[in-house]
């Protein structure tokens, strides 16, 4: 899929609100011949948690045992590495490991807000640290279709979130 197929996907899907959006999503790609496309999933991306409007994190990637933990994008230069992502190979993805334990924060790092983006108001979330909104649309009951905008993107990655039915609703 392009990119404007892959919006024109995401049009066709519903606005979603705050209060749909809360508890825990575990992340997948979705593929649209973006330079990111399967970065975040092999660099151990989990998901998104969404605790309340003001208190939402995310960016959770994954322990050895699988569990997830929050990080924040704080102190990254992330205009470079969106640019010019960095290919993972088993040494890159060891060599973040460290990096990782020195970025995990407790604190939330993002909040939720009702944005208008391409016509319908439906729930973004806004970082704290990044310029970076991510907008969501409702596939169904338990699927949500999301869109990274940012100026320091050429084009905007497109990311699918499936609630993690196994964590109870915060």
């Amino acid at each position: 899929m392009n990119t404007q197929e892959a919006f024109e996907y995401f049009d066709s899907c519903d606005a979603v609100d705050i209060n749909f959006m809360l508890g825990r999503w575990q992340g997948s790609g979705f593929p649209t011949d973006h330079p990111m496309d399967g970065l975040l999933e092999a660099y151990g991306w989990y998901g998104k948690e969404f605790i309340s409007a003001d208190a939402v994190h995310p960016l959770l990637f994954k322990r050895g045992d699988q569990s997830p933990y929050q990080l924040t994008s704080q102190g990254i230069p992330l205009g470079p590495l969106l640019k010019y992502p960095l290919t993972p190979t088993p040494l890159l993805i060891n060599l973040t490991k460290p990096l990782k334990r020195l970025l995990h924060r407790k604190s939330s790092t993002a909040r939720l807000q009702a944005i208008n983006y391409r016509g319908q108001v439906s729930s973004s979330m806004v970082y704290d640290y990044q310029p970076i909104i991510d907008h969501f649309r409702k596939v169904d009951a338990n699927n949500l279709i999301g869109v990274m905008d940012s100026k320091m993107l050429e084009q905007p990655f497109f990311f699918q979130l499936h609630r993690d039915l196994s964590s109870s609703k915060l």
